[in-house]
């Protein structure tokens, strides 16, 4: 059987590829590996030793940085911003599908996010929420809130500026997944369901909703995985405690042993298992959805 040549060009692009893929995939299995080393072992090879000795060094604690505090922070900012980009990217997607006013100066505010530098965007909103204090720690003595007054720290925290500063990064992309989607859409099948005589809400629910299922779940892995390595945003509007990233971040100048390999291979793994849960949900709803269509 003859087998067909391949183009000219094939070889070339075919080993751009790899090392491509070599350079962007290659650090990260270099972390791994190194974070495997025995109890003798260095921040750089060779090897010294297999074993999982640094894993259990990092649950143990790195000095006064507590990991597991950090590692639940992250996890928690991240499924709430993950929760409220998916919420507000499929509300902002239906509303856009008509027009608005101001629908145009709207949409490029939003998406401005992503072309202003982050540090910015994070210095930006930790000084709003300064000038917030200085409002409140002036204004609660004046309502007769002294009390209050006396024990209020700041604004700053967690669920607060940190939660608005990740937004600003989760947000225009999920709202850009969803005008992808929606431009897609046929709205014949909102049609027909109304014929039927179903409610807006019904109709979103059982008929919208399942199509676009899918891309739901992309936007909320988009949503927890933009938070859980974000930095830049998070550094000047997070307050007096860290998340997973800024703390490695920290250690990164301090810690001299593998141990900073372990908890890089950590994040890793979550980003990775998340990534993989995401696209099995996805290809499960999808799977769902044909045999709806083929049943029906």
């Amino acid at each position: 059987m003859h087998t067909p040549s391949r183009a000219p060009g094939f070889w070339p692009l075919a080993l751009f590829f790899a090392a491509f893929v070599l350079f962007m995939y290659g650090p990260m299995l270099v972390i791994v590996v190194l974070s495997l080393q025995g109890p003798d072992g260095g921040l750089t090879f060779p090897m010294r030793g297999w074993s999982w000795h640094w894993f259990t060094k990092l649950a143990e604690g790195l000095g006064v940085v507590d990991i597991g505090a950090a590692l639940r922070r992250s996890l928690g900012l991240g499924l709430v911003v993950m929760v409220l980009t998916v919420v507000f990217s499929v509300l902002a997607g239906l509303a856009f599908r008509k027009r608005l006013w101001g629908g145009n100066t709207l949409f490029f505010v939003v998406v401005a996010s992503l072309i202003m530098p982050s540090i910015i965007v994070s210095l930006g909103i930790g000084l709003e929420f300064r000038l917030v204090d200085v409002v409140l720690k002036s204004l609660l003595p004046a309502l007769g809130w002294q009390d209050m007054a006396d024990t209020y720290n700041t604004s700053l925290g967690l669920y607060t500026s940190a939660l608005g500063a990740h937004l600003t990064w989760t947000l225009p992309f999920g709202l850009l997944i969803m005008f992808a989607i929606f431009n897609r859409f046929n709205p014949a099948y909102e049609e027909a369901a109304r014929d039927l005589g179903a409610t807006p809400w019904q109709t979103f629910r059982h008929v919208v909703l399942p199509l676009i299922a899918p891309s739901v779940v992309g936007i909320g892995m988009f949503g927890f995985t933009l938070s859980w390595d974000e930095i830049a945003r998070t550094s000047q509007a997070i307050g007096d405690v860290n998340t997973l990233p800024l703390e490695l971040q920290g250690l990164t100048t301090t810690v001299t042993t593998p141990a900073i390999y372990a908890l890089g291979t950590v994040t890793m793994v979550v980003s990775f298992a998340v990534m993989g849960l995401t696209v099995g949900l996805s290809r499960w709803l999808a799977g769902r959805q044909r045999a709806r269509q083929q049943a029906a």
